[in-house]
């Protein structure tokens, strides 16, 4: 039983692809969980309308972004990206809570990393975000500086971490 429970835990092989028109209801439906929204704190104002989404998703996609499905084991998982002006470009990602905690997120964002060689590249987390933080130092990144915004998903001003990755 213990090794059955060991095997359910262990870490699914992560791989990036491109964002399907497919991908979309899943991602919709993992950026719409409040409890996640709670977590990441910077959020749509209302991450319930669809509509309002599918206009994002439009245009992040016909950008320059550099945004890819996150599949776990060939399910998707989430969704990761760079995007932004040069000497800009930020990193973002939001994984499914379902893979919280089992290494999608680091594998998700060291494999963006690898697709986008150049640097420096920046993040923004919300600074009791302690799990994206983690994946954020593991993948190299590191804060140099502070700041206050609002966020959406809690109706208030928090602080939140700049990152930066620059070699």
């Amino acid at each position: 039983m213990a090794a059955d429970m060991a095997a359910d835990m262990a870490a699914p092989a992560v791989m990036l692809r491109e964002v399907a028109d497919s991908d979309l209801p899943v991602i919709f439906r993992h950026m719409s969980d409040p409890e996640s929204n709670q977590v990441a704190a910077f959020t749509s104002k209302d991450p319930t309308d669809r509509a309002a989404f599918d206009a994002h998703w439009a245009r992040i996609r016909a950008s320059d972004a550099v945004i890819r499905t996150v599949l776990a084991d060939g399910d998707i998982a989430g969704h990761a990206a760079v995007y932004g002006p040069p000497q800009e470009r930020e990193v973002t990602y939001f994984i499914d809570r379902a893979y919280w905690g089992r290494g999608v997120a680091t594998g998700a964002l060291r494999a963006l990393l690898e697709l986008v060689p150049e640097r420096p590249l920046f993040a923004r987390a919300a600074a009791d975000n302690t799990g994206s933080l983690r994946v954020l130092e593991k993948c190299g990144f590191t804060v140099t500086g502070h700041d206050r915004g609002f966020a959406n998903a809690r109706g208030t001003e928090i602080d939140e971490l700049v990152l930066a990755l620059t070699g």
